[in-house]
Formats: C-alpha cells, sequence, structure tokens
C-alpha cells in the first residue's frame, strides 16, 4: 500500500470496533459513530444532528483539460445472525459453539467504493451527479462440525439498501485555481424506526478521495496568502480534506470525517489496524495479550477483525514488541 491507502484505510476503520474488542464491552454498545451519511428523513428528525448530506471543498491548480479521479469510500452495516438448526430449520440464537469455536449475533460491515470514471475539470464545471444504490440482500454462511456432512448452524449476513447520489462539480476561481465540489446524499427511505434500523440505511465511515496527475490541490489548513480567503470561503460538512502522500507532493486529497493535519500516515512500526486511533498500539497489544482464556474466546467471537487483532498480537515476537517501544525522529 502507499501512503494514501494506508491512511485511508485506517481512517475507513477508526472506531469499527474498540478495546476490550469484545462485543460486551461497553463502549462497543453504541457503534458507527464516525462519518455517517445518514437517510434524509432521519437525518430531519434528528434536528441535522446526523447528516444526511456530507460535502467536500477544496482548491486545486490545473489547467481545465486535466483529468480527476475521484472515488467515495464508506461503510455499509450487515447484520450478522447466528443461527441454530434445528428439524431443518435455522433459529435464530445469540450465540453459538461448532467445532470447539464460538459465534456471536453481531454487526459487521462491508467496504462500499464509487469510482466513476476520471473526469475533466472542464466537464466538472457542467456538473455531473453518479447514482449510489445498493440492493438489500443476504448471504448464509454454514457451519460444519468435522467430519459431518450436514451443517449445525450457520451466519446469516443481511444488509438493508442504500441509495443516495455523489454529486461531482468545480469552479473556477481565477488564472488555474479551481473549486472542486464532491457532495454525498443519502435519499434511501428510513420508516422511523430506531437509530440502530437508520444505521443500516446508512453511509458510514465516509471518505472521498481526489488524485490529479496534472496539476496541484492547495492545503486548506496553510494555504499561500494569496489563496488564503478562497480556502476559508470553501465549505466542508461532516469531512476535511488534507493533502496525502510523501511531502511536498500535491496530487492527492484525501477527505475524512476525523480532523488530521496534512500528509498523515501510518507509523511504520505498527503491524496492524487497531481502529484506535486515541491509544498507543503498544498498550492495546500488551493489553490484549493480558486477558483471560474466556476474554480472548469472546475476543474471537465477536468479529473477524478482533480474531485477527489477537492472532497478530499473539504472533508478535519480541522484537517486533521491543520495535514499538520508543521511536525517535527528527523533525
Amino acid at each position: 500500500m502507499d501512503a494514501l491507502d494506508r491512511i485511508a484505510q485506517a481512517t475507513l476503520y477508526e472506531g469499527y470496533v474498540l478495546w476490550p474488542y469484545r462485543r460486551s464491552a461497553v463502549k462497543n454498545r453504541q457503534r458507527w459513530t464516525f462519518g455517517g451519511v445518514y437517510p434524509a428523513a432521519y437525518s430531519a428528525a434528528s434536528g441535522g444532528t446526523d447528516i444526511a448530506r456530507m460535502q467536500t471543498q477544496c482548491l486545486i491548480e490545473t489547467e481545465q483539460d486535466a483529468r480527476i479521479d475521484i472515488k467515495v469510500k464508506f461503510l455499509h452495516v450487515v447484520k450478522r445472525q447466528v443461527a441454530q438448526l434445528q428439524d431443518g430449520e435455522l433459529e435464530p440464537v445469540d450465540q453459538l459453539a461448532v467445532a470447539g469455536r464460538s459465534y456471536l449475533s453481531w454487526d459487521e460491515s462491508v467496504e462500499r467504493q464509487i469510482e466513476p470514471r476520471p473526469i475533466t475539470v472542464k466537464a466538472l464545471i457542467a456538473g455531473c451527479s453518479i447514482p449510489v444504490n445498493y440492493p438489500a440482500d443476504e448471504q448464509v454462511e454454514w457451519l460444519f462440525e468435522p467430519g459431518e456432512d450436514n451443517p449445525s448452524g450457520a451466519l446469516i449476513r443481511s444488509w438493508d439498501s442504500i441509495e443516495g447520489r455523489v454529486d461531482m462539480s468545480a469552479e473556477h476561481l481565477e488564472g488555474k485555481v479551481h473549486r472542486i465540489t464532491v457532495s454525498i446524499s443519502n435519499t434511501t427511505r428510513w420508516p422511523g424506526l430506531s437509530r440502530d434500523e437508520a444505521v443500516r440505511r446508512t453511509m458510514v465511515s465516509t471518505h472521498t478521495i481526489l488524485k490529479a496527475a496534472q496539476g496541484a490541490f492547495v492545503s486548506l489548513a496553510d494555504p499561500p496568502e494569496e489563496l488564503r480567503r478562497a480556502a476559508e470561503d470553501s465549505k466542508n460538512v461532516g469531512t476535511w480534506p488534507v493533502l496525502v502522500g510523501d511531502p511536498p507532493d500535491r496530487s492527492a486529497i484525501l477527505s475524512s470525517p476525523i480532523i488530521m493535519s496534512d500528509y498523515p500516515d501510518v507509523a511504520p512500526e505498527s503491524p496492524g489496524d487497531m481502529f484506535d486511533g486515541g491509544e498507543i498500539d503498544e498498550l492495546l497489544i500488551l493489553n490484549t495479550l493480558s486477558l483471560t482464556d474466556e476474554e480472548k474466546r469472546e475476543m474471537e467471537a465477536t468479529d473477524p477483525k478482533t480474531a485477527e487483532i489477537l492472532e497478530r498480537a499473539r504472533s508478535l515476537s519480541y522484537s517486533d514488541l521491543m520495535k514499538l517501544h520508543g521511536v525517535m525522529r527528527g523533525a
């Protein structure tokens, strides 16, 4: 992965599940709090606290025939229901042990990506719109005891539909300077149920990525003096764009619901995603290793990603852990 992919993937899953990485933890009972683009009706009912439209505005210095790659990524909540096979019928249960492993009912997610073809700045000035349409569906994963031909149960993964659109436009300001706008709207029907039900129809942890092979994006945090007013007039809703890559490269922007400085990156010592950028990897790993056997079993059963964290922590050598202990870097 390059710097853009690393930081985009890390922020996409920020807060996905928090230490102590178990379903029973209080902090994991209300999830999906970052970067949500909610159904418009639910947003209105919440008084606009939960937004139904996310907008990114950024500046670029380039010619009008230059092409811009625009990509939108988000997480689509997936309900994972554990079911036991009884008399030929699947009966929903809260948890089930099969082949020496426990499974818990829980919410997972699937990554969604909207990536239209590269588009010129001139075409963006005219404006264009891309529909978002992910129909409701369901998948069944059967669970077998070793040596058995008939399943003991199943994991039923289901998700609600999400509909909306991505509107893209550009405005010529002066010289080669243009302001690009990417607006993401959620038009999914919401029948007036709970927040949990609304979240299943929400674009969670929504990110926008812009790349230009020609031209240079402008830092909104530290713009040149002649573009400071244009930067201040750029309106970002529910997201914040930063330059990403190896400085001083200005060919890419990551617009994330997490406010960061320009050129963020994941520390090279990090052994993998911990879903909690506010904590120190070393402490999270040591705390994970110190869990009781029962807590580790629940962590494995909670989610494939938490099981991966546990396996990764177990596999680290003494040398790997020492690399996390402390690093000094020059300014």
